[in-house]
């Protein structure tokens, strides 16, 4: 019998993500991009220092379908110091998928080239791979499209919740497939991997929804936690994850680095597992993600509002993070605020970035919108709606996040 199988489970790199970044002096890159390809190199080093038998990235290689050259170029550097080590698998996700049949995948390259030991799964398929400790077959289940499952099916006089309700099932028929294919492949005692982008139904989001291209497909978690399964390497959600308690695991990896501040809790990494045929342990490495932190400071019944926010950066380490501030004012104490010396601290304290330094001044009585609409942005009308509503402030942000989903939702469908 083969030792257990060492896998090393990686998802949602999305080089690319500039956001909070300035121009790294020394690449010439965002620097928040030599965030995330600095990830992808500790990851590498890991994969060196566990030794690894088989890597499997579950998708989403770039923010973009079309990504620049030098995205291109820096994954490829990556992917082929990991293809020296072992096996690579390369899922298409919906980041990677082309929007259309006709056009190749942002990941298709390594295909055209035959570039050795990379697998670009961009079908719903079976693999076997024979490693330095023994064989294990994988099965692949890239982004379900929705355009393509929908050949499959006839939707003339269906609702959209129909449609959404028989994609689940065709696309439970394909994993149903997968699972069947790979308990014949594999035979008694070599363990079986799924590695799949998509949603599973109770996976908890993290902030990928701010970056997601198409309207998922979705099924349910007896669909993936099938005991003919060892392993399943999950991506497409950024928050990590398992989401079952008993064999098989059923894992997102979770992205390798934190996109914005609805990510500002969540560890960012990538999952080593040791699988064997109806036996797997994992482990969650964690990356050295960019901090992000929100500072909050209620400064309406203060005498001293600049005093009691430079206090509050005091007690925190900020070295490296990018920030943001949330600052609740009077009209009273807002006039003895002083901006410039808290963006002086916060230099001071070494913030790699300062995302926002937010002022919600409290008035007695709002006016209804606080001047004429026209000029203001479509996001400016409607917060200025909400705060004549006296709607309180992380509620406030919480619905303009999801206003803004909304709005990119729109543009997309407008373009």
């Amino acid at each position: 019998m083969s030792q257990p199988i060492r896998v090393l489970h990686f998802a949602d790199t999305h080089i690319g993500i500039e956001n909070y970044g300035k121009t790294d002096a020394s690449t010439g890159l965002s620097s928040r991009v030599v965030d995330f390809l600095r990830r992808m190199d500790d990851m590498v080093q890991a994969a060196r220092d566990e030794d690894v038998d088989l890597v499997v990235f579950a998708g989403d290689a770039f923010k973009t379908r079309s990504p620049n050259p030098t995205f291109q170029r820096e994954f490829a550097w990556r992917i082929q110091d990991l293809a020296e080590i072992a096996p690579v698998v390369l899922l298409v996700g919906n980041h990677d998928t082309p929007p259309n049949a006709l056009k190749a995948s942002s990941i298709e390259i390594y295909d055209t080239l035959r570039v050795a030991n990379v697998w670009v799964a961009h079908e719903y398929a079976i693999r076997r791979y024979e490693t330095k400790r023994g064989a294990i077959v994988v099965g692949a289940a890239p982004y379900p499209i929705r355009s393509r499952l929908m050949t499959k099916m006839n939707t003339a006089g269906m609702s959209i919740a129909d449609i959404d309700a028989q994609l689940q099932h065709v696309l439970t028929d394909i994993l149903e497939d997968l699972a069947q294919q790979a308990d014949e492949e594999a035979g008694a005692d070599v363990p079986r991997l799924l590695t799949g982008h998509f949603t599973v139904f109770g996976a908890v989001w993290g902030s990928e929804r701010s970056v997601m291209l198409g309207r998922d497909v979705q099924v349910l978690p007896s669909s993936v936690a099938d005991p003919r399964w060892d392993y399943v390497a999950l991506g497409h959600i950024h928050k990590h994850q398992c989401l079952t308690r008993e064999h098989p695991p059923v894992v997102y990896s979770g992205s390798i680095e934190r996109i914005d501040f609805g990510e500002e809790g969540d560890p960012k990494g990538f999952v080593i597992a040791e699988v064997s045929r109806n036996e797997t342990s994992w482990r969650f490495i964690e990356l050295a993600a960019r901090p992000f932190i929100t500072l909050k400071a209620d400064c309406r019944n203060t005498k001293s509002p600049t005093q009691e926010v430079l206090t509050l950066i005091k007690k925190h380490d900020l070295k490296d993070a990018v920030v943001r501030l949330q600052l609740q004012f009077t009209p009273q104490t807002e006039s003895l605020y002083n901006e410039n010396a808290v963006r002086d601290a916060l230099r001071a304290a070494g913030v790699f970035h300062i995302a926002a330094m937010r002022r919600d001044v409290e008035h007695p009585e709002r006016a209804r919108l606080g001047g004429s609409p026209e000029g203001m942005t479509r996001e400016e009308v409607l917060e200025r709606f909400f705060i004549s509503k006296q709607v309180p402030s992380e509620r406030r942000e919480r619905l303009m996040q999801i206003a803004a989903d909304i709005f990119r939702t729109v543009d997309e469908k407008l373009s």
